[in-house]
């Protein structure tokens, strides 16, 4: 590993040693080799580009899909001291032929370029007349067509091994399964690049789902409980749902903005600067939100509605706990879920090849879901990856019992047999817990054998079992028919009472009790190291509002947390902490020293 290499680790970006791959990275392409770079998360992918940006001679040239997240890397590498910038659409005329002139002088060592702005005649013409270091394409999976931020112009960029042969370039992502991965290669035209691929572990995230009973209740229980006063990301399906539970949220004491494609962009706009430069904003947004996000204090990622992969759901929890602190993936999910996201397959106007891909995605996010296995080791397995039970998600931390489901299975079969498989969940529910609802009576289907014989147990506790039978393959949803249930092949053994059923025994969702945050920042901070560590953030707070950029750019979480514990009382002591470099060490090194002192 070249000496300089270190030397820019340490003294510009603050960090003690490589972590993971990055020095194998960094090496490879700062010789000129391609790369495509596989890395959860929070690992530290830019810096496989940044670093190797500043060895070689030229521009490092970063293709980002987002115009705020190129904003919010360009400021906090300016803070660095490193010279970067970016051409977007936010810049004027004047602007833009004024960074345009710096990168043909040699001026800059990064420069971050939409997709679709690095494909025009004038910005191609203007790096063929200017030195090129490298180019980083961020965020590489949106090439997949068949992934889940799809972007057509990141088909286009070919381009650059075709126009610029020479250049090395390096491909980053931190959601690919194998599909993808060979799409990314395929597409980009990096058959020749070395693949780096880190283990997609993220240790530091707690997976949790639970039982969709009164969702925006659950949500705000759980952040009650877990998350006050932090920052956090909610996902829902639909504009509509996201407006409601932010103003339910905010109703109930707690800063939440909606945020989804049918906003204005200023609108949007607004709402990712607070979320990005305030303290413990929660943002409540469908998909249209989140990719490229660059928030570390991310304390917690919840779902009210299933995501339509597992692919999506990891890009989504991956934004929580980016500074390597705790954080909570939490999900709420019932039978609705389940149903609405097969009509929405089903409705599509896609061909019958892209439905088959997604329903394949969908029963694995459901297997996810109904595992009585650890979620960790559900997620690694998708990804290729093997792992040993991690002791930190909820199905490791309060083991779900196992039990011999044969009979209440073929009760539920049968069942829906006999009503013709014709008619949905709920109807089959009331016809085994026998209710004689006005359909059951106008069906006669009171007159079934399988009138009554489940209502031993709860709807509530069928709809579970629904849910399970459909991860199992016994019945699928026929959303051409009503959302009625149907049985499947695999359905007969078991009716037949040639093969047995392991099911998860239901259990009663309990009420959320108030407890101690299990993710804050001060959980392991000595006594007198708290009012500290405040202090340095109401200080990084103004600092950040002086300089206009978020909070995280002058000094991370994790930075504040260390000095708060260990109070140096010399610059060469505050030096040696992760994430102080030399251009912040002088430019605010006195200052902490007086404050900690």
């Amino acid at each position: 590993m070249p000496a300089d290499a270190r030397t820019l680790l340490t003294t510009i970006f603050g960090y003690p040693a490589f972590r993971g791959q990055q020095a194998e990275v960094i090496e490879h392409v700062a010789a000129g080799g391609d790369a495509l770079v596989l890395m959860p998360t929070g690992s530290g992918k830019s810096l496989c580009y940044q670093i190797p940006a500043l060895m070689r001679p030229g521009v490092c040239v970063v293709v980002s899909p987002l115009i705020a997240l190129m904003h919010d890397q360009v400021a906090a590498l300016n803070e660095l001291g490193v010279r970067a910038a970016y051409l977007n659409s936010t810049l004027s005329a004047a602007e833009a032929a004024a960074v345009e002139r710096q990168v043909r002088a040699g001026e800059l060592d990064l420069v971050y370029v939409a997709p679709e702005r690095l494909l025009t005649d004038r910005c191609l013409q203007l790096l063929e007349s200017s030195k090129l270091a490298l180019f980083a394409i961020d965020e590489a999976h949106c090439v997949s067509q068949w992934g889940h931020d799809f972007r057509a112009e990141y088909l286009q960029l070919s381009v650059l091994h075709e126009r610029f042969p020479s250049i090395p370039r390096i491909a980053l992502t931190a959601t690919a399964d194998r599909q993808t991965r060979a799409e990314i290669i395929d597409k980009l035209q990096l058959g020749k690049a070395r693949v780096f691929t880190a283990s997609v572990d993220r240790p530091n995230i707690r997976y949790r789902v639970v039982e969709k009973l009164n969702a925006r209740k659950q949500l705000l229980d759980f952040i009650r409980a877990e998350h006050s006063g932090e920052s956090g990301i909610v996902y829902c399906l639909s504009r509509k749902k996201t407006e409601e539970t932010a103003a339910f949220l905010e109703e109930h004491g707690i800063t939440a903005l909606p945020y989804h494609a049918g906003m204005s962009a200023a609108a949007r706009t607004r709402a990712q600067q607070r979320f990005q430069r305030e303290d413990g904003v929660v943002v409540v947004a469908t998909i249209a939100f989140g990719m490229g996000i660059d928030k570390p204090d991310v304390r917690f990622v919840a779902h009210l509605d299933l995501p339509k992969s597992i692919e999506g759901y990891y890009q989504e929890t991956g934004r929580a706990g980016r500074d390597g602190l705790p954080a909570n993936a939490w999900m709420t999910y019932g039978l609705q879920d389940v149903v609405q996201l097969r009509q929405m397959i089903d409705g599509s106007e896609a061909d019958e090849a892209y439905k088959k891909v997604q329903v394949t995605k969908l029963d694995a996010m459901l297997g996810f879901c109904e595992t009585s296995d650890c979620r960790r080791m559900r997620l690694l397995a998708y990804f290729g990856e093997s792992g040993s039970p991690c002791g930190n998600c909820d199905t490791c931390l309060t083991p779900p019992v196992t039990v011999d489901g044969t009979i209440p299975m073929q009760q539920l079969l049968s069942c829906v047999y006999r009503v013709g498989q014709r008619f949905g969940a709920m109807h089959v529910i009331d016809v085994l817990t026998g209710h004689d609802t006005e359909k059951v009576l106008h069906w006669r289907h009171h007159d079934l054998s399988t009138f009554g014989i489940g209502k031993d147990r709860s709807a509530h506790e069928w709809r579970a079992i629904i849910r399970q039978a459909i991860a199992l393959g016994l019945i699928v949803v026929d959303h051409a028919n009503y959302s009625a249930l149907k049985l499947t092949a695999a359905a007969r053994p078991v009716l037949k009472g040639e093969q047995r059923v392991p099911l998860r025994e239901y259990r009663k969702a309990e009420k959320v009790k108030k407890t101690k945050p299990t993710s804050t920042f001060v959980a392991d901070l000595p006594a007198e190291a708290i009012p500290i560590f405040e202090r340095l953030r109401e200080w990084r707070r103004a600092t950040a509002a002086e300089h206009g950029v978020p909070a995280y750019v002058i000094f991370h979480d994790a930075t504040l947390h260390e000095i708060a514990r260990i109070r140096p009382g010399t610059l060469a002591e505050l030096g040696r902490i992760s994430g102080v470099g030399a251009k912040k060490l002088e430019a605010y090194g006195a200052e902490i020293v007086g404050m900690v002192g």
